[in-house]
């Protein structure tokens, strides 16, 4: 099973959470609806909700979109009966019956009902319009900074794969055999030095100095420019190792790649 990634954002001084699933982002309707009702009556507004006729063509449609597995023709018994005084629905028993993926309900103390992030607009609608245009413009920031951080990351994991390129140079050819591996781990510390100092300005103990509180390490607190820049600088620092350049033409070779 997929685990799902949870995040949040503030819209009128009330928590929202969102749930990252299967590729697809599921706003809490739980959250959404106290705005109308509190905790205890949250699993009302929703029911009440997805029992109309409206809501029920509404989610229908969006199933028979995205959702090949689709029950249609228990879809057309709900939406038959939809309407009548005796006629109850709640989004579990809509999955259910249905095998809609529209919609998770999670259980226990953090648990609630959560739909696609289409639903979750629709439902906004019904509930309050005008907080329906807050929601579109926090989810947004949301999506925007999670596309930063994903930037990031793609860059952190080049910088790794370069690094590796890096280190299998100065294996192969800087470290003697005869070395204990505290001298070999001398070698590999002060090539990467090197670029820490061509590109950051400082060694990798002088950043852990100046900054004790931070965890991690110098390149795991650079931006993402930097790390585009150590990706070449790694790539460059073990062409030259394996060209026998000396150390001394290499440093300037890299001070000035970094300008």
């Amino acid at each position: 099973m997929t685990q799902n990634k949870k995040n949040t954002i503030e819209v009128r001084g009330i928590t929202i959470t969102v749930l990252h699933s299967q590729e697809n982002d599921f706003i809490s309707l739980t959250d959404i609806a106290k705005t109308k009702e509190n905790d205890s009556r949250a699993a009302d507004v929703i029911k009440n909700w997805i029992r109309t006729r409206s809501t029920l063509e509404f989610i229908g449609t969006w199933e028979q979109l995205y959702n090949p597995d689709f029950k249609v023709v228990e879809f057309d018994h709900f939406k038959m009966n939809a309407g009548l005084p005796s006629f109850v629905l709640s989004p579990g028993k809509w999955i259910e019956k249905t095998n809609a993926i529209g919609f998770i309900v999670k259980k226990g103390k953090y648990g609630g009902t959560y739909a696609h992030k289409d639903i979750a607009l629709e439902f906004c609608s019904a509930i309050n319009p005008t907080f329906k245009l807050f929601v579109i413009k926090e989810f947004q920031r949301l999506k925007e900074e999670e596309q930063k951080q994903l930037g990031w990351s793609a860059k952190r994991e080049l910088a790794k794969i370069n690094y590796r390129i890096h280190t299998d140079a100065i294996k192969e050819n800087l470290i003697p055999k005869h070395l204990s591996k505290k001298q070999i781990s001398y070698v590999y510390a002060n090539e990467a030095d090197i670029l820490n100092m061509a590109l950051f300005g400082k060694t990798a103990k002088q950043w852990r100095d100046e900054n004790p509180d931070k965890k991690g390490n110098i390149r795991d607190d650079a931006n993402a420019s930097q790390l585009i820049c150590l990706a070449n600088l790694e790539n460059l620092n073990a062409v030259f190792i394996n060209d026998g350049l000396p150390q001394k033409r290499t440093i300037g070779k890299a001070q000035s790649n970094r300008h």
